[in-house]
């Protein structure tokens, strides 16, 4: 099956790629249903940048951002998943329409969050982390990446089911630029079978991250546009959906679609036939 593509919607005035382009609600909301009439089958809504460097905003400062959002968007029936390490703003969140929270710390930033999620019907996503993105990239130190990423998500999903959340419900997220350098993130990616192999669904997000923007930058000693990390982003989401990932997490979504359409239709077959479900 071709994975699911999730839209990234930041409702953020600092976000790396996009802050401040939707950062008012009626903007979220109109880019949010242009992303779905794109093919996004999922909507992530965010109020706090995992950028490198950013700084924790206060969860009451988070919600003011995407509750009107996410509510807006699940109530002209899109699915919705809420990004956010604050277990008040899951809670919030899933009572305002939200179906999954995307947790990049993996439940490590707020312990309340795992079981806040467990008492809902909600579906979440463990990201790998090892700290905040103030000084992510101090951690990035690793024996084996895919072998270190594989015992510490394992160590996350143990963790949602002491919490009470059914292994039917986790998904993880092997956290490509989070507490990784560039060279990790291609181990991680060329290791992605191992990462799958581990059961649960799988969500991938490379989307405009720095390791890609580096590998174009080396090719043609010049600052990476949008535009060509979007490209980039494509290539690297075909690269996971033939790993068998459940979902990748984009911000150009029509470009992915594109991408893993023309990759489907190569191999015979055609992703987003009329029979395919959201």
């Amino acid at each position: 099956m071709t994975a699911l593509i999730m839209g990234i919607l930041n409702v953020t005035p600092d976000s790396f790629s996009d802050g401040g382009r939707h950062a008012d609600p009626e903007a979220a909301i109109a880019h949010g249903l242009r992303l779905r009439a794109e093919g996004a089958d999922i909507l992530d809504v965010g109020g706090e940048s995992t950028r490198p460097g950013a700084e924790r905003v206060p969860a009451a400062l988070e919600q003011e951002r995407v509750i009107p959002v996410i509510r807006a968007l699940a109530a002209a029936g899109a699915v919705v998943s809420i990004d956010t390490m604050n277990a008040s703003t899951a809670r919030a969140a899933i009572g305002a329409g939200a179906r999954i929270v995307n947790d990049v710390s993996g439940g490590l930033a707020d312990p309340e969050l795992l079981a806040a999620v467990a008492e809902t019907n909600a579906d979440i996503a463990l990201g790998h982390w090892r700290g905040p993105s103030a000084d992510m990239y101090a951690r990035a130190q690793y024996g084996s990446v895919v072998a270190d990423v594989r015992a510490e998500l394992a160590e996350r999903m143990a963790a949602a089911a002491a919490a009470g959340i059914p292994p039917a419900r986790v998904i993880v997220d092997p956290g490509f630029g989070f507490g990784k350098q560039g060279a990790q993130n291609w181990e991680l990616l060329h290791g992605l079978p191992r990462i799958v192999g581990m059961g649960p669904r799988v969500l991938v997000g490379t989307s405009r991250k720095r390791f890609l923007a580096d590998a174009l930058e080396d090719r043609d000693a010049g600052e990476a546009t949008e535009v060509r990390r979007d490209l980039a982003t494509a290539v690297t989401s075909v690269l996971a959906d033939e790993a068998g990932v459940w979902a990748v997490r984009v911000h150009d979504v029509a470009a992915t679609r594109d991408a893993l359409r023309i990759a489907g239709l190569g191999k015979g077959t055609d992703p987003w036939s009329p029979t395919r479900s959201r």
